[in-house]
């Protein structure tokens, strides 16, 4: 069972986005440091970081410049916005639909089923409390269960009841040919003692 779906949110364009930064960082400072080593020849790294040819065209086209250099800036802007809030938007927590006939629809709650795994989870020998979320998209949804186990509890238990009856039936009853759970295992804080 693959679950990766289930492990974080998806931040893939986020990662593309920092990727392509670094790659243009990198090229940006691979760029100065083949100037500077003199390989593209020796006067061209002798010249001052504000270029004469460059300051002389840009002053001669001071008004395209400009405009250009706002356009950016703008862009830039907005491509901060919109990272940000794509960054901090609440995680998707899909419903599913079970049946789609007009009329007979049935959707399930992630809520419901959140619970109804959550419930599922924490009657399994040795487990003391439960958590479960239903992430990632109606069309590919994946769980995500935390699981305080009592000292002594054997895992191999544990696991083998949570796989056979509770991720079974949730797939069972869902009619899913699978359902990706990344599983987290916590030891619950045993009874205090009193130290005299």
């Amino acid at each position: 069972m693959n679950a990766a779906s289930a492990l974080a949110r998806s931040y893939r364009a986020e990662r593309l986005l920092v990727t392509m930064v670094g790659l243009l960082a990198l090229a940006g400072g691979a760029a100065v440091l083949v100037i500077g080593l003199g390989w593209l020849g020796t006067y061209r790294a002798a010249r001052p970081l504000r270029d004469p040819i460059a300051v002389d065209w840009l002053t001669a086209h001071a008004t395209p410049a400009r405009i250009v250099a706002l356009a950016a800036g703008l862009l830039l802007v907005v491509a901060g916005l919109w990272w940000l809030v794509r960054a901090l938007r609440p995680e998707a927590r899909p419903d599913l639909e079970l049946d789609r006939t007009v009329g007979a629809e049935l959707r399930v709650t992630a809520g419901a089923l959140a619970n109804a795994v959550g419930t599922a989870a924490a009657s399994i020998t040795g487990v003391t409390r439960a958590r479960a979320r239903v992430v990632g998209s109606a069309a590919a949804p994946a769980l995500r269960l935390t699981l305080w186990l009592r000292e002594g509890t054997s895992l191999q238990a544990v696991w083998a009841e949570l796989d056979e009856r509770v991720l079974a039936g949730a797939r069972e009853t869902l009619d899913l040919p699978e359902l990706p759970a990344a599983v987290r295992l916590e030891l619950d804080a045993g009874e205090r003692r009193r130290v005299r």
